[in-house]
């Protein structure tokens, strides 16, 4: 039985204070949800103040990130690195957002390279996929996050990613208010299953948990949730508000 993932991507939003004062009022109103995994993904500048909020008495919110190097350390100005994240007790990072592949050139060679990275300091990436719209309108989904899927993860042995979390997000639907149907978004992680399951094996991919991104809001969560291959959300805009955040997870979960 998979569990159930539900990470908030709290992308460019939050100041320190900000981002304390939502966490805090989060682990309050998600303390009973024992059912599903949750996630917080702060700015890189509130990640030790949420570590030491997290890790200073019992809370069922794990810590995560939204980017990272592929290198160690070296002179890589801004960047951050899988050691940096370490040392903050983060547990999860986010690779290869849309943003990211959109707006600072990320490519799937550079995903490939960070989601090694992260396996080898025992990080668990949530490696993103996902289409345009004018690729979905031209038939081409499945052969693009086929293609993000196999050169994402090439070059990796099952035992390598044991710990991986895929989610789909339709670059569509992502901060657009649009959402993909539950049956369209479960068809499309249900080929995604299908690709990783070619790569690491059937087992592997009825234990892989993939989740679906893309203006999920406490409205659509329980829908997109009860289909069966869908398996968390990766949250972006709802995931702002602490009672927002806690219903998805309530009703996710």
């Amino acid at each position: 039985m998979r569990t159930p993932i539900i990470a908030g991507n709290w992308k460019m939003y939050k100041t320190n204070s900000e981002a304390v004062d939502l966490v805090k009022n989060l682990i309050n109103l998600v303390c009973d949800a024992n059912n599903v995994e949750v996630v917080v993904c702060p700015p890189f500048t509130a990640l030790e103040s949420i570590s030491e909020l997290l890790t200073s008495g019992q809370t069922n919110v794990g810590l995560g990130a939204q980017n990272m190097h592929w290198e160690d350390e070296g002179a890589y100005t801004g960047e951050i690195s899988p050691l940096m994240l370490k040392e903050l007790k983060v547990k999860y990072v986010i690779i290869g957002h849309s943003e990211r592949r959109a707006y600072f050139n990320e490519d799937d060679e550079s995903v490939n390279r960070k989601v090694k990275a992260a396996f080898s300091h025992d990080l668990n990436p949530i490696v993103c996929v996902g289409e345009s719209l004018e690729e979905r309108e031209n038939g081409m989904t499945q052969k693009v996050v086929q293609r993000q899927i196999f050169e994402g993860l090439k070059d990796l042995s099952a035992d390598d990613a044991k710990s991986l979390v895929v989610a789909y997000e339709p670059i569509w639907a992502i901060g657009t208010g649009k959402s993909a149907t539950a049956q369209d978004a479960n068809d499309v992680i249900r080929h995604i299953r299908a690709v990783i399951g070619s790569m690491f094996g059937p087992e592997f991919a009825k234990e892989l948990r993939i989740q679906y991104g893309g203006s999920v809001k406490p409205e659509n969560v329980s829908e997109l949730m009860d289909e069966p291959d869908i398996d968390g959300a990766l949250v972006g805009g709802a995931s702002l508000d602490a009672a927002s955040f806690a219903k998805i997870v309530k009703f996710g979960g």
